[in-house]
């Protein structure tokens, strides 16, 4: 009796996963995209969101997508105003982000809770009016940052802003936000605080003393420590303390809606599990750091690199059965459609060409965000890396060449030259030389009997001092870029036998498709960007800083990772502690033992957090962080 029971509540379960599912999954994303720019009063902005179109191919404005699932909706900015329909966004069931900020919408604060997989919300600089029920946000268990500011927010901070399990940002500003301060949860999480220009009144909690008192400015009603400012002694009888919950309501009302919610929450975990899945099962391959930039694999791993002259428009063959076979295909000097051989950029290392590859014996690298990587060592003993990049169609085959041979010319110590390319339409090959002890990510992280406690603190400090050099020379050969590396990463960090770093993979942004480009380089997971899709030459500092505080701490950090999961998000860490007072906790144990150089580690440790800033405003300029590096010494 018991397992029929169970089978008929599997059942049960299952009839109301799938009918929950063809409710919500009714119309396509495309037809929820039109839905919801319907809500809105006509704007040009969105002209291009029309039926003829596929708003992931043809990247329609502010949609954001991967592998055609539209993930994003970056709608700040573009004079929007209306209704704003969360029905239709519920037709978008991989939906992450949303950004209405600096629009004209008006009154109460939409049904946003319905989308309890949203991880970041930004309404700020909007007409948004009246209040904000406490318990709003308590489905919303997966946000992360939450900007609500410069409104006109009335009532009581909702309870549930401050119970948020995974919240790091909080922007309340500029609103008419009244009462006592609710206790924040999770203080050790949420990095970035504003609560100031409201109406707020009592003693500032606790769980809030590690943020300064600008966090907390024009609310005259406001006391603590924080501020200064000696709270009133009052008869606790009389009024409830700050940040004390109210009575929980009672009655028949209370106990339906707990009920619903519930039972709304078992069908929406289901739905969860198994979009998880499908988007897992899609995802498994694309992570940029599944691979950490490992040394060459062993012997028996070895593999020929094969170029074929015959025919240039064949296709990248797939692996065989084992394995161990990888080919690259190119075409001849003077194949039919135009392809060449090899274009050296570069010839301080000899020249060679496609036949010379050929005979080259290849080992596979890994896969990262642009494409594969091979080693291959010519027949003059030249060890060269060949990095077979995929998404870079931005230009003309000329325009191309001339940004190659730019970028060729340079020459910097602390900077890789390509040697030379291979121009396809469907993929580009990049050659460089090959640097014996890998990169900064694998010598810190890496499994292959490479220790980190190689590096010493003079070591350590070279290396960053080297990288400071070569993404200044960079900023000032590319001063007319947005990005002048724009992939800065310690994977793109390569050391000599010396360890001097050689910074790799920079100025590639005019060359990638502006899709992939968000996708594979590191600049697009900076803050600005996944806030108000902006980059910068300070996104390049924020990419420096997180290099330093993972050189200094020997932490894998978060931030490298696609799906945000592993690894330790070293930027909250860092400025947590940093707050704390207790900077020398979290510098490497490998190089804290050199106790008469722990001033000049915390030293650098507050230049990283200081270029890892969210704000950009509070953010050091580069030619400001390479000067304070620079003053960092032994």
């Amino acid at each position: 009796m018991a397992a029929v029971r169970r089978r008929l509540l599997l059942l049960l379960l299952l009839t109301t996963f799938l009918l929950t599912v063809t409710l919500t999954s009714s119309i396509s994303e495309v037809e929820a995209l039109l839905k919801l720019k319907k809500s809105f009063d006509p704007s040009p902005s969105l002209d291009d969101w029309v039926t003829t179109s596929d708003a992931c191919e043809n990247q329609w404005n502010g949609v954001v997508c991967f592998n055609d699932i539209v993930t994003g909706l970056r709608l700040q900015e573009m004079s929007l105003s209306g209704t704003i329909d969360i029905e239709a966004l519920r037709g978008m069931p991989g939906l992450r982000t949303i950004s209405f900020a600096n629009n004209s919408f008006s009154g109460p604060i939409p049904e946003f809770h319905k989308l309890g997989a949203l991880k970041a919300l930004y309404l700020s600089n909007n007409q948004f009016s009246g209040e904000i029920p406490g318990d709003f946000f308590s489905p919303m268990g997966s946000l992360k940052k939450l900007w609500l500011d410069h409104n006109k927010f009335t009532g009581n901070i909702p309870e549930s802003t401050m119970k948020l399990r995974n919240l790091i940002e909080l922007h309340l500003e500029g609103n008419q936000f009244s009462g006592p301060i609710p206790p924040l949860k999770q203080p050790t999480l949420v990095t970035s605080l504003n609560l100031s220009n409201n109406k707020l009144e009592g003693e500032i909690p606790e769980t809030l003393s590690k943020f300064g008192a600008n966090s907390f400015a024009a609310n005259d009603g406001l006391c603590g420590k924080t501020l200064n400012k000696d709270c009133p002694k009052t008869n606790p009888t009389a009024t409830p303390q700050a940040g004390e919950p109210p009575k929980a309501p009672s009655g028949d009302n209370s106990s339906a809606t707990n009920k619903k919610a519930v039972a709304v929450g078992v069908v929406a975990f289901l739905i969860f599990f198994i979009f998880i899945f499908v988007i897992f099962a899609k995802r498994k391959d694309h992570d940029d750091f599944s691979v950490l930039g490992k040394e060459p694999l062993n012997h028996d791993q070895v593999v020929q690199v094969h170029v074929s002259r015959e025919s240039s428009s064949t296709k990248r063959t797939s692996s065989s059965k084992k394995g161990d076979s990888t080919r690259l295909r190119s075409g001849s000097r003077r194949a039919k459609n135009g392809m060449g051989d090899l274009e050296m950029v570069n010839d301080e290392k000899g020249s060679f060409g496609l036949p010379d590859l050929m005979k080259a014996a290849a080992e596979v690298l890994g896969n990262g965000g642009l494409g594969s990587a091979y080693k291959a060592v010519m027949a003059n003993g030249l060890g060269v890396v060949v990095k077979r990049m995929r998404e870079m169609n931005r230009l003309t085959r000329d325009n191309f060449d001339a940004e190659m041979r730019r970028l060729g010319a340079l020459r910097h110590p602390n900077i890789l030259t390509p040697l030379a390319y291979h121009y396809r339409r469907e993929e580009k090959l990049v050659v460089s030389e090959y640097m014996s002890k890998g990169s900064l990510l694998y010598i810190l992280h890496g499994d292959r009997g490479i220790c980190h406690s190689q590096l010493s603190w003079p070591t350590r400090l070279k290396i960053i001092k080297g990288i400071a050099n070569g993404i200044g020379f960079l900023h000032k050969e590319f001063a007319s870029y947005d990005l002048p590396h724009g992939n800065l990463k310690s994977s793109n960090v390569l050391l000599d036998e010396n360890y001097e770093p050689l910074l790799s993979d920079y100025a590639f942004h005019p060359l990638i498709n502006p899709n992939s480009a968000v996708q594979a380089m590191f600049a697009f997971k900076t803050p600005e960007y996944v806030q108000f899709q902006q980059v910068s030459h300070k996104s390049d500092v924020y990419c420096l800083g997180i290099i330093i505080l993972e050189t200094l701490t020997g932490k894998f950090p978060s931030q490298y990772l696609s799906n945000g999961k592993g690894g330790t998000d070293v930027v909250q860490w860092v400025h947590t502690a940093i707050s704390e007072d207790k900077e020398i906790e979290l510098i490497d144990p490998e190089i804290s033992n050199d106790t008469n150089s722990l001033g000049m580690m915390v030293k650098l440790l507050q230049i990283g957090a200081d270029c890892t800033e969210s704000d950009t405003q509070q953010r050091l300029d580069m030619s400001e962080a390479i000067r304070k590096i620079e003053e960092i010494q032994v």
